[in-house]
């Protein structure tokens, strides 16, 4: 079935900005579900705290992958945020099952918000060869993953004896 949706981009460029966006996609859905466990199964003295700072982590995943799975649509690419399809595509470290401590949380968040970022920037490159707009979206991502890098770093720091 033909979309019907057109890109106001030329095909090779429709094809390079899908694939980014929806590889970001992915990795935001997923990000969003790993955050979400580790909230529900958290356990220790830091309990709070952590607890708090992971739905922000949630929050800002749902939304920018709002963002990044509606600039696919706009541009005619259909989204696909699907459980089967980020279980299949994604490139986050898997988060451990039931209940999980505080500093092994913090330690294991710290990991995936690192992975995000790394998966991310080569996509910014990408889409700026593809479609500025879309770089931009991803810039303001990028920003956005990267204090929240900086922030599950500072904390992790504290659980890994450097400071």
């Amino acid at each position: 079935m033909a979309t019907p949706i057109t890109s106001p981009l030329d095909s090779g460029a429709t094809d390079i900005t899908g694939r980014v966006l929806q590889e970001t996609l992915v990795d935001l859905v997923d990000l969003s579900l790993v955050a979400k466990q580790a909230h529900w199964n958290l356990v220790g003295r830091q309990f709070r705290d952590i607890h708090l700072h992971l739905d922000e982590l949630v929050d800002l995943a749902r939304e920018h992958g709002d963002n990044v799975a509606e600039r696919a649509a706009a541009i005619g690419v259909a989204p696909d945020g699907r459980a089967r399809t980020v279980g299949r595509d994604t490139g986050l470290p898997e988060y451990p099952a039931g209940y999980v401590s505080d500093s092994d949380t913090v330690l294991a968040i710290s990991a995936t918000v690192d992975a995000a970022v790394d998966r991310l920037r080569p996509r910014i490159e990408q889409a700026g060869k593809a479609d500025p707009l879309t770089e931009d979206l991803l810039i303001e991502l990028g920003r956005a993953l990267e204090e929240a890098r900086w922030m599950w770093q500072a904390q992790a720091a504290g659980y890994r004896g450097e400071v």
